[in-house]
């Protein structure tokens, strides 16, 4: 294969001729790339590494402008969001810093279609699917790890050049780079790389016509190109992960257990009970508190932060951090103007802390993770009185 098609891998499968464009989401050879094989080859069918959402959220500009930050909160969908607002940031940073936009390969795949006359498909798995199997799959320390390596990565300001973009697509680094997720996070691999390589490879395999031309990550080629020649069940790799009635016990038996141990205690001891609650209430409101202000939040924000928390950590379906995001989101209404300067200020920490839609979302997770914490504590302290005052 030349040299300059190095990216570009052909197999044939059934009668059908595929043609994967392994790309690199900022980079702006990968556009011309694929503007040139879709153009040249004029294929029956091209697919794209999306889903409906990311399509429909490329197709429409306004989208943000319509976007209801407090029916997010009450869906619970806020961590979602902040977490997939700060994975494309780095991909933003990037592009803006070569002149083009991230993802514009896919773009370019969509317009290169209607061009040429081929049908699209939207080869990638639901990202609200990926997501939730990616949380499902991480314990709660693999949780808080991720999460504060997320949102620390807004942080990383370094600069790389063309040539190192083009190297992120050949298979040595590719390598590297899945060895170092799955060393760092060996519970992601498979929700994140494996089964999307999987899902992929199907809906590339049953799309329409006798040639294909699929525009891909480049990081998912080595897999597709293993995946495709077999068979894969779309809908369960579309299943949310089952719900386990283990969370459910423990959330509520933890609760009924505090609770009993201060009635216990009450009985015993009343002000030993008295401590207990004093401590359950500083330990749970403190926390909660505290990440409601390290997202720099109304101060009604961390009050309420403080006040609900030692009442919401003892109900599973409840949360400090949707209390919290709520004051937030009344008291400082993000303006239409935030949801269009979102894809700016996500680029610079300042712009990330200073938006209002952003901050929201930093509260409701930061004070969620410090509730937890001070469940632990508190929980440990209430256990601690207890067993002193036997």
């Amino acid at each position: 294969m030349p040299e300059e098609n190095r990216n570009i891998i052909r197999l044939n499968l059934d009668g059908k001729e595929f043609i994967f464009i392994g790309t690199a989401h900022v980079s702006r050879n990968s556009v011309e790339q694929v503007k040139e094989v879709i153009e040249s080859e004029r294929p029956d069918a091209v697919c794209i590494e999306l889903d409906e959402q990311r399509y429909q959220t490329i197709i429409d500009c306004d989208k943000w402008k319509n976007t209801d930050i407090i029916k997010i909160i009450k869906e619970k969908k806020s961590t979602l969001l902040l977490v997939n607002l700060i994975l494309s940031s780095f991909q933003k940073r990037i592009a803006k810093q070569f002149g083009i936009n991230a993802g514009q390969e896919m773009i370019q795949g969509i317009e290169s279609a209607k061009t040429t006359g081929a049908n699209l498909v939207l080869a990638d798995r639901n990202i609200q699917t990926t997501f939730s199997r990616i949380w499902h799959g991480v314990r709660f320390w693999g949780k808080i790890r991720l999460i504060a390596g997320i949102i620390f990565s807004i942080f990383n300001t370094e600069e790389i050049t063309e040539e190192d973009l083009e190297k992120l697509k050949s298979q040595d680094m590719l390598d590297s780079i899945l060895n170092d997720l799955t060393a760092t996070f060996p519970d992601l691999k498979r929700p994140l790389v494996d089964e999307r390589d999987q899902y992929l490879a199907q809906k590339i395999k049953e799309a329409p016509g006798n040639k294909v031309v699929a525009v891909l990550g480049a990081a998912h080629i080595p897999g597709i190109k293993e995946e495709i020649y077999k068979d894969h069940d779309l809908p369960a790799l579309s299943q949310l992960p089952p719900s386990s009635r283990v969370p459910i016990i423990i959330g509520w038996a933890i609760p009924i257990l505090i609770l009993a141990l201060i009635a216990y205690t009450f009985i015993s001891n009343p002000d030993a009970g008295v401590q207990q609650s004093i401590n359950w209430v500083l330990w749970t409101g403190s926390f909660a508190a505290l990440g409601s202000a390290l997202a720099f939040g109304h101060p009604l924000s961390i009050l309420t932060a403080f006040i609900v928390a030692p009442l919401t950590t003892l109900h599973p379906l409840l949360a400090a951090g949707w209390f919290a995001g709520l004051v937030q989101a009344y008291i400082r209404r993000p303006s239409v103007r935030e949801f269009e300067n979102l894809s700016e200020d996500i680029f610079s920490l300042k712009g990330f802390w200073n938006n209002k839609i952003t901050r929201i979302l930093l509260i409701v997770t930061l004070a969620n993770m410090g509730a937890t914490v001070g469940t632990m504590m508190g929980g440990a302290d209430v256990v601690r009185l207890f067993i002193n005052n036997l």
